[in-house]
């Protein structure tokens, strides 16, 4: 008997593959998992666009404040202060107000005005003759949610420091993501 049952083994052990219910078990399981793998690659490619708008916007913004920063700072005197509007004297490098052409670098900056005026989704700046607000509004940026952009020390009648702050939809979700920067008006005491 023992004899017999050690030739069975032997048969047994020889016997090399996969049963059927092993490579159906195995078949289902990679099913799942490459289920799983096409949903998550499906859902990183449908995101990435909106992921990379936002990114985008919010380099901008940083560039736009940097900007608007650099601006007060050249600047001479706020002449009109607000929440949503700055509208404040500064030397500019064109050769007119509101033109396009830039001054030759030996010649001085002229003095121009220079307004920036924000509304709950977007930001524009207008740069006319010294003593006027009106000209040609260009949007410089869009993307924010609220209108609530500059802060003024040490009080809003005389400004010698302006804090400009953008709120712009938080890319994680809820509440809003917020850069900010500020600056003195550098030549406020100079005068001109």
């Amino acid at each position: 008997m023992l004899r017999l049952l050690s030739s069975r083994l032997r048969l047994v052990r020889s016997e090399a593959g996969i049963s059927l219910v092993e490579i159906l078990v195995a078949s289902a399981l990679s099913v799942v998992v490459m289920g799983a793998v096409v949903t998550l690659v499906i859902g990183a490619v449908r995101d990435q666009p909106k992921i990379s708008k936002q990114s985008q916007n919010i380099t901008t913004a940083r560039w736009v404040l940097e900007r608007m920063a650099r601006e007060i700072r050249s600047g001479i005197a706020v002449t009109s202060a607000g929440t949503s509007k700055l509208s404040f004297e500064g030397y500019v490098r064109h050769s007119t107000c509101g033109g396009n052409a830039l001054l030759e670098a030996t010649k001085p900056p002229i003095v121009c005005s220079i307004t920036y005026e924000c509304s709950t989704t977007a930001c524009s700046r207008i740069e006319s003759p010294k003593g006027s607000t009106s000209g040609t509004p260009q949007r410089i940026f869009s993307g924010i949610n609220s209108s609530q952009i500059f802060t003024y020390a040490p009080n809003v009648t005389t400004p010698t420091y302006v804090k400009v702050t953008l709120r712009l939809p938080n890319p994680g979700g809820t509440g809003a993501l917020t850069i900010s920067n500020g600056a003195s008006l550098r030549n406020a005491t100079l005068g001109y």
